[in-house]
């Protein structure tokens, strides 16, 4: 995120001496992309941010996965993988429940009520897409406050923690990616700025505020997210001090949020394809969201999209508010996923595509990844299926 921001106490110069008030040193730390040949940031720490003082192992949620096999469109029922009241014990890291994933990205969801452990993804980026509720990302950057229909962008390796707020869960869609994840290269100039034709600008993120120094003495425990011999492993360090004890910071790499309300759709005479709503991008996936918005305005449109086979991409799409036309009679509602495998032709619900002709505007609200490599199907996945969604355009399934 090139977008240059400054939090805190610093010193005029970068890798100067910064006293405390009693004379002694504040620590400096550079967080760094692709090897100090990218975006960064300065912080600085009361205690050494590389004190630790031990290490064990810790036990991921099950983060294992099946093949899509046989190749089929599935549909996921999000909601029921949360029921009851369960969702009050569970927190935003420690109960997530892996969905899709492949080597690229890993989709999770969770319903919490309970702040998180202090934690950090030493694989790559996240993009957590706040369904609904509320709460506070407390980061070593500052806080930031989320609610219903945010993004919400952390850097790779920043320590942080969930702490939602209110009486309903925070429903929480979380995008994990073995990569940076950064707004759509087509929307930056060769400088890093927003161009004219983004659908946002850096107006619309919010960046961390604070500081948030917190003065807690005694050992931490920070959970690690990292490389291991089955692709994703786990530690449990414990360090000397907490880790938000940074008085200052300056740079271009922070956590950001920015809602989905603030997209402004790109539309057309005709229908436009998924890459006119994208948002934003990793290695080897994109994201893209679909708004409230004005449809197709030739006289001879069909609003809902054509049929279409995914000849390069697997296509996930998770319903999270309004109404979806094109899926009208397929069982899907608000809190479902439809995984649509490169190699299966798709497209809207027997009926949606007459039904269509007129519209004007539709009043959905979706998040879209878009991947590059197979998806397979985690165990969260797997517990929510609805088993008759592929047989849906056709009226029947196997045996009738």
């Amino acid at each position: 995120m090139a977008y240059y921001r400054q939090l805190g106490s610093i010193p005029p110069k970068r890798h100067t001496q910064h006293r405390t008030p009693e004379g002694g040193l504040y620590y400096e730390e550079l967080m760094g992309e692709e090897g100090f040949s990218s975006d960064s940031s300065l912080l600085y720490h009361r205690g050494i941010p590389s004190a630790v003082v031990n290490a064990v192992p810790w036990e991921l949620p099950d983060q294992s996965t099946v093949p899509n096999h046989p190749l089929l469109p599935r549909h996921l029922k999000l909601h029921e993988l949360f029921a009851d009241q369960e969702w009050k014990s569970a927190d935003v890291v420690g109960s997530r429940r892996l969905v899709l994933g492949n080597g690229d990205v890993r989709i999770s969801y969770v319903a919490a009520g309970a702040p998180s452990e202090l934690y950090r993804n030493g694989l790559g980026d996240e993009c957590v897409y706040v369904e609904s509720g509320a709460g506070t990302l407390e980061t070593v950057f500052g806080s930031i406050e989320v609610g219903q229909g945010d993004y919400v962008i952390i850097p790779r390796a920043t320590t942080h923690r969930w702490v939602p707020s209110g009486d309903e869960p925070l429903r929480a869609y979380c995008i994990e990616a073995n990569s940076h994840i950064t707004p759509v290269k087509r929307y930056l100039s060769k400088y890093g700025q927003l161009l004219e034709h983004a659908p946002y600008c850096e107006r619309d993120f919010r960046g961390p505020v604070g500081p948030l120094v917190v003065d807690a003495p005694g050992d931490v425990d920070v959970l690690v997210k990292h490389r291991g011999p089955n692709g994703v492993s786990g530690t449990r360090y414990t360090v000397p001090h907490h880790p938000f004890d940074v008085v200052g910071w300056d740079g271009c790499l922070y956590p950001y949020a920015f809602n989905i309300r603030d997209y402004e759709p790109i539309t057309g005479r005709i229908h436009q394809p998924p890459p006119a709503h994208q948002v934003f991008e990793g290695n080897g996936f994109v994201i893209c969201n679909f708004v409230p918005r004005k449809v197709d305005y030739h006289p001879l449109s069909i609003p809902v999209p054509y049929y279409h086979a995914n000849v390069d991409s697997d296509e996930v799409m998770f319903y999270c508010g309004g109404d979806y036309a094109a899926r009208k009679g397929s069982g899907i509602a608000q809190g479902s996923i439809s995984l649509h495998p490169g190699g299966h032709t798709h497209g809207p619900q027997p009926g949606a595509y007459e039904r269509s002709i007129g519209a004007e505007f539709f009043d959905e609200l979706a998040v879209m990844v878009d991947t590059f490599r197979p998806l397979e199907l985690g165990e969260g996945g797997r517990a929510s299926e609805d088993a008759n969604y592929a047989w849906t355009w056709a009226g029947r399934g196997p045996g009738r």
